[in-house]
């Protein structure tokens, strides 16, 4: 049983790979060469502006090309509660120590807590960039097939940089299929996600300390299994990837063109 049986919150990876490798969309067939491009076009811009208009019209756009290919935006809008948590945990606390017009304070004794207008600005600009990265990396990964995304991968990163990604991603499900036994059994003995961090704290963290020890052993024999099938080290994939056609290429230099475009002429900073 996958983990994300337990919460919904948690991106389930058996139903990115069912997506990725069943669904036929307009998107599934343009060439995942294209879809890879666009992420490194997103995450310049993500990186490059500040600007509030132009990030939430990114998000606008990359929210779009997500429900567009008929992939569960219930499911997308669960799983954007761990990237929320984190960008809070992070941001929360610098954002009160932000120059500029005072919102609202919270009066702490000896040390007020003061959240400014470029304080807001800060959180809201840092969780829209960690959604738009969240939504179109699983975009690509739902619209596109393992074969294609694995071929990319050993094309693009120097060894031993490939093998490391691509054995990672196939460790990943292993790893969670045994978290969510774990889980099982914890709950079919009366604990829980909130009941046992609250009352058997304990409990819970010597759960996720056997995940971690019984992740080295079930590596350990992942390895001596693959070696015993003629593993010499390199995992190379050469499944052939279909090239891009000449309208992906205009869309792709249309897009890094608005790149250009939004970073010269529109302020990197503010709310427009």
């Amino acid at each position: 049983m996958s983990i994300a049986a337990f919460s919904r919150h948690i991106p389930d990876l058996d139903l990115i790979t069912s997506y990725a490798e069943r669904q036929d969309s307009v998107f599934s067939r343009v060439s995942p060469w294209t879809k890879c491009g666009g992420l490194v076009l997103v995450i310049l811009l993500v990186v490059l502006t500040r600007n509030l208009a132009v990030i939430f019209g990114l998000y606008c756009a990359v929210l779009a090309l997500y429900w567009r290919a008929h992939l569960p935006l219930k499911k997308l809008f669960a799983w954007y509660a761990l990237p929320v948590i984190f960008v809070l945990s992070l941001v929360g606390i610098m954002a009160w120590s932000e120059p500029g017009f005072p919102l609202f304070t919270i009066p702490v004794p000896g040390f007020p807590l003061t959240l400014t207008d470029n304080g807001a600005l800060l959180v809201i600009t840092l969780l829209l960039k960690a959604l738009i990265s969240i939504t179109y990396s699983l975009f690509f990964l739902m619209t596109t097939r393992y074969q294609h995304f694995s071929s990319i991968i050993s094309r693009i990163f120097p060894s031993p940089v490939d093998q490391i990604f691509l054995l990672a991603y196939r460790f990943l499900f292993l790893t969670l299929e045994m978290t969510g036994a774990m889980l099982k059994a914890v709950r079919s003995r009366g604990g829980g996600l909130v009941h046992s961090i609250r009352m058997q704290g304990k409990i819970f963290a010597t759960v996720f300390a056997l995940v971690f020890i019984r992740s080295f052993d079930r590596a350990e024999r992942v390895q001596k299994a693959m070696i015993a099938r003629g593993y010499n080290g390199t995992y190379r994939a050469s499944a052939p990837v279909p090239r891009p056609r000449i309208i992906e290429y205009c869309v792709l230099c249309a897009f890094a063109v608005a790149i250009l475009a939004s970073v010269l002429f529109i302020p990197t900073t503010g709310w427009w």
